[in-house]
């Protein structure tokens, strides 16, 4: 969703010296390795920031009309994120997408496991009744393509930058998200 369907705005550096986080780490997976006490009151700084920022969101270009073929083709569009679902929901409706997704198509960390884990995927894949070879997982971060091969479904890197790629975790590279519509 973050830097996918909208425009990135986290800066995960500042959010890591916010919650006193050594660079480099990944944000969830420092929580949780800290005493009780401490993480509990990171938790609750980093959903304070999450939702500061998911407040101000805007879409990516191209996120509402490619949503909206995909819908009217008949996909199932479903949010997995490291964000709670309730920070999911603020973006989303702050960059005007929520309409695409139904409350149970949301995923997010206090559902499942976060990503990498492949747990949100396979539970989207159980609700639609849909196998890996039917479902793609599109995103912008080595999390979101490690998700992808960790649930044995197809990975397409949305990539603006140009770099970082990670070529052994991704089938299809697009840089526009309308070029999704060359692979339907």
């Amino acid at each position: 969703m973050d830097g996918t369907l909208t425009i990135a705005a986290h800066d995960f550096d500042l959010i890591r010296q916010q919650l006193k986080i050594p660079q480099g780490l990944p944000i969830l997976e420092a929580i949780e390795k800290m005493p009780a006490a401490q993480a509990a009151k990171a938790q609750i700084k980093l959903h304070e920031l999450e939702m500061e920022i998911g407040a101000q969101s805007r879409p990516q270009p191209g996120a509402q009309e490619v949503l909206a073929l995909l819908q009217a083709s008949g996909f199932s569009l479903g949010i997995l994120t490291r964000n709670a679902e309730d920070i999911a929901h603020a973006t989303l409706k702050a960059a005007g997408l929520a309409n695409y997704f139904t409350d149970d198509d949301i995923i997010g960390r206090t559902r499942c496991n976060p990503k990498p884990d492949p747990a949100g995927i396979l539970l989207l894949m159980a609700q639609w009744k849909a196998s890996p070879n039917n479902t793609v997982m599109v995103g912008d971060y080595l999390f979101d393509l490690e998700t992808g091969r960790n649930a044995a479904v197809s990975t397409v890197h949305f990539n603006t930058t140009g770099s970082p790629t990670w070529p052994d975790l991704t089938d299809v590279t697009i840089k526009r998200l309308e070029d999704l519509s060359l692979y339907l």
